[in-house]
């Protein structure tokens, strides 16, 4: 029995090629894109992660300063310690190199060390001498601690080949450094020489990025940081923690990129019960000959489960070895940035893991079984001696499935107010699915209301009357060939309007961060290592021309050890004309209370999510990162919540006369230049150019004007949700994939009909105008579901999604002529791939079907 069960199976999958290739079409395609997002994801991370672990090797904790840099008078307390074994100090610097060729210039990082001490938290940080040429004096070992003496890694020296000096940029203390030797640390091009070297070269003597502490053996973390006493401001690290802070820093895009891909996927679901769905009603008789020969009820489900799991296992295969194709490819040409800017500059080799093959291989598997369940359930449910006759077995019951189609709405609506798990909106996404199988689940009820209404108004036409009829008669039939449109058409316009709704508001908010027309700022790098200097920012405010100069300071602040560090912004925040503080706020700013310790702070939406700093609040956390005197008390009030799209895991924005005050640094990074009116830019450009060539500052400093600095953003965040885009075709395709599939099925079941129409006067071109109405009828029905239930999901995604994703809120925005459009091109094809379905079934074939049942 089971040879004989196996050979039905493998019979219809040969004799129907074309129809169930769609479905395996589908499932590779969602096996594919989910596949190889996860192994470009995966490589990348995994190459950063790597390259930070070798960088700052594996000591057993890392001190740093939660603001600003550490005193190196810490060095010699803690060496003193008889719990440290090993103190390493470590500078890290940020430059920009000019390229050999002239080019753009190379983003690198200079890293000082003790070379007496590295080796044992840091080995990949040794410097190695280059052999002494011959003839020279040999003592090319006591250019560790030489002042122009520097050691690259291997991409640093492969960008910089063939030379043996590095012209440094203006503002450093020497105009070159010697090539000395090499480290063999991974990653970006990375420059390391001795550390007192590196503090006078970038005129840092005296501070110090972060201790590297391994400790004695026997020696207690909590016990030896309890010994030290050290500064509030200083803040102790596990080396695994920056591993994290990379993994964390990328997790919400990585996560959400990996559900769009799983789009595919789920819509592939939705075809392969469609193709299963027509192929066991186009079966029923052989099924009810088997029922009466003997198969009981759960082998005929287990039959048909056998072949929906044999389709999404040849997809799945297929599907693994082309996302790796895909991954490899994207790797390759587009490094490992899909296009959210975590990972720029990283290109690593592809990490193919046999686990996540086989995951997304079972995944596959799954997403067909899912998809057959229901055709195999309507199968054993069938009475065989009815269905022998003809008769068939009765429909299900509509109210039932309608009650189960609103239990599942009712059930995602409730999801959407759970909260998320570990930083990732599962419930909502769970939700988003529930509300595509419930709105799916009514559309033989929405289909019947619809003809309904539309069947009077066509009852003198014949050939509308025949399509809408047949629809209207056969809502299930129709359900099930429109699912995989509606699915896919639903995702793609929920997309839509999440994008649209994110770029209008991300629109709104550069207009009211940039009210500047000409921005400059320090160049060099991240981090806040790079500045203007203060006699040359007072100068640019007397400029002619420059009507006010905005001073801005961007510096990253560790408040959890565990996050990444969030940035603290200082500026002037004196009111501006219709707009409070300047800043974006979310509601009204707070009045400050009384006492003069008290500083007033605007944070970001998320350190409300991350940090539960609410409007009215104090923020303790914040009070640490502050060392000195004039800053003993002081509590930072959290007067207002403002929305900033450019850091995912908080900011906040301080005064730039509080922030003066308190640490007596007057250092800063931006300037925001509001010009006189009338007043041409260029010109200034040239006039803050020639001044900074008096102060030796014109290769330390950028222009941007504030419309080269909006279109930059608009550019990288259409690059950001590119993906997306592609993965809406991909679902679209899919779906339309399977209107084709549907109907060539139906038309090729319906020879008989055609023939008979045929028989009574109609004419090929009318029977095929039968097909296209039909088709016509089932799209629009598909198009407008699609769009209702993209509608309703987009509300999850934009209200939702993205607040538990990544901490900001948007305004919904409602591209109609875009979603239209949309909807028709789905409608337009869906008619079009029924007309050329009609094409088969229309011609002499039918006739002679009819003459088989005389």
């Amino acid at each position: 029995m089971r040879a004989l069960l196996s050979t039905f199976s493998l019979q219809e999958l040969r004799h129907h090629p074309w129809r169930n290739a769609s479905a395996v079409v589908a499932v590779m395609l969602g096996v594919a894109l989910a596949f190889a997002v996860h192994l470009i994801n995966a490589s990348a991370l995994a190459e950063f992660s790597s390259a930070v672990s070798a960088v700052n090797g594996e000591p057993d904790l890392e001190l740093r300063a939660r603001q600003g840099a550490l005193d190196d008078r810490l060095l010699a307390q803690v060496a003193a310690h008889p719990g440290v074994a090993l103190a390493s100090p470590v500078l890290e610097q940020p430059l920009r190199l000019a390229a050999p060729d002239g080019g753009t210039p190379v983003a690198a990082k200079l890293l000082g060390v003790d070379a007496l001490v590295v080796a044992g938290p840091s080995p990949a940080l040794m410097p190695v001498a280059d052999e002494a040429p011959a003839g020279g004096s040999g003592t090319r070992r006591f250019d560790l601690f030489a002042p122009d003496a520097v050691y690259l890694n291997a991409a640093a020296r492969q960008r910089f080949a063939n030379q043996q000096a590095l012209p440094l940029p203006a503002g450093l203390a020497l105009p070159a450094l010697r090539i000395a030797g090499r480290v063999n640390a991974p990653g970006a091009p990375l420059l390391v020489m001795d550390v007192a070297a590196a503090q006078a070269l970038t005129q840092r003597v005296g501070e110090l990025s972060r201790v590297d502490l391994r400790l004695a053996p026997g020696a207690r973390a909590d016990a030896v940081l309890a010994a030290l006493q050290l500064p509030p401001n200083v803040i102790a690290q596990r080396p695994e923690q920056a591993g994290e802070r990379v993994s964390n820093l990328s997790r919400a895009y990585r996560v959400n990129l990996t559900v769009l891909a799983l789009v595919a996927l789920f819509t592939g679901a939705f075809l392969v019960y469609s193709v299963l769905a027509l192929s066991v009603a186009r079966r029923q008789p052989q099924f009810a000959l088997l029922g009466v020969l003997g198969l009981s009820a759960n082998e005929r489900l287990r039959l048909v489960l056998a072949e929906s799991a044999l389709l999404g296992l040849l997809g799945s295969a297929l599907g693994i070895a082309l996302g790796t194709a895909l991954a490899a490819l994207a790797l390759r040409l587009l490094g490992g940035d899909l296009g959210g800017g975590y990972f720029p500059g990283v290109a690593p080799p592809l990490r193919w893991s046999p686990l996540a093959a086989l995951v997304y291989l079972l995944l596959g598997v799954a997403a067909a079984l899912v998809g057959g369940w229901w055709p195999a359930r309507a199968t054993a449910r069938m009475a065989p001696a009815l269905a022998l006759t003809g008769l068939g077995a009765p429909a299900p019951g509509g109210a039932r499935r309608h009650t189960l189609a609103l239990g599942l709405v009712v059930l995602a609506g409730a999801l959407a107010w759970a909260p998320p798990v570990a930083g990732i909106p599962l419930a909502a996404y769970v939700s988003v699915g529930l509300l595509l199988v419930g709105g799916i689940a009514a559309l033989p009820l929405a289909v019947g209301a619809l003809l309904d209404r539309i069947a009077p108004h066509i009852a003198r036409h014949a050939l509308p009357v025949l399509a809408v009829e047949r629809a209207r008669r056969l809502r299930e039939t129709a359900a099930v060939a429109t699912s995989g449109v509606v699915a896919s058409l639903a995702l793609s316009v929920a997309l839509t309007v999440m994008v649209a709704s994110f770029r209008d508001s991300v629109t709104q908010w550069l207009d009211a961060v940039l009210p500047a027309q000409l921005y400059v700022r320090s160049a060099g790098g991240g981090g806040d290592t790079n500045h203007l200097q203060p006699d040359f920012v007072a100068a640019v405010a007397r400029v002619e021309g420059v009507a006010r100069v905005d001073t801005l300071r961007a510096t990253p602040v560790q408040l959890d050890a565990a996050r990444p560090a969030v940035t603290l912004l200082t500026r002037p925040l004196e009111a501006a004309p219709g707009r409070a503080l300047g800043l974006p706020l979310v509601g009204n700013p707070l009045p400050v209370p009384d006492g003069a310790q008290a500083v007033p702070v605007y944070v970001s939406e998320a350190m409300v999510d991350l940090y539960g700093a609410h409007p009215g609040t104090w923020l303790p956390d914040l009070a640490q990162a502050f060392a000195g005197p004039q800053a003993r008390g002081v509590r930072f009030f959290v007067a207002g919540v403002w929305r900033d799209y450019a850091r995912q895991h908080g900011s906040v924005v301080m005064g730039r006369a509080d922030f003066v005050r308190l640490t007596g640094d007057t250092r800063v990074n931006d300037l925001a230049l509001h010009l006189q009116e009338g007043t041409d830019e260029n010109a200034v450009r040239e006039r803050i150019r020639a001044l900074a060539a008096q102060y030796g500052a014109e290769d330390r400093m950028e222009f941007a004007s504030v419309g080269q600095i909006r279109a930059t953003s608009l550019r990288i965040f259409d690059r950001s949700f590119a993906v997306t885009v592609w993965l809406q075709a991909v679902a679209i395709g899919i779906g339309l994939f399977g209107v084709a599939a549907s109907f060539s099925a139906q038309v090729l079941a319906r020879r008989r009909e055609f023939g008979l129409l045929a028989h009574l006067g109609l004419t090929r071109g009318q029977i095929l105008g039968v097909v296209a109405l039909e088709g016509l009828a089932w799209t629009l029905l598909g198009a407008l579901a699609g769009l209702a239930l993209g509608l309703a999901v987009s509300l999850v995604l934009v209200h939702v999604v993205n607040p538990q994703s990544f901490h900001w809120t948007m305004d919904l925005v409602l591209p109609w002529a875009r979603l239209l459009a949309l909807c028709a091109a789905v409608v337009v094809a869906g008619t079009l791939t029924a007309w050329l379905a009609g094409q088969a079934a229309a011609g002499r074939d039918a006739v002679r079907a009819v003459k088989e049942d005389w």
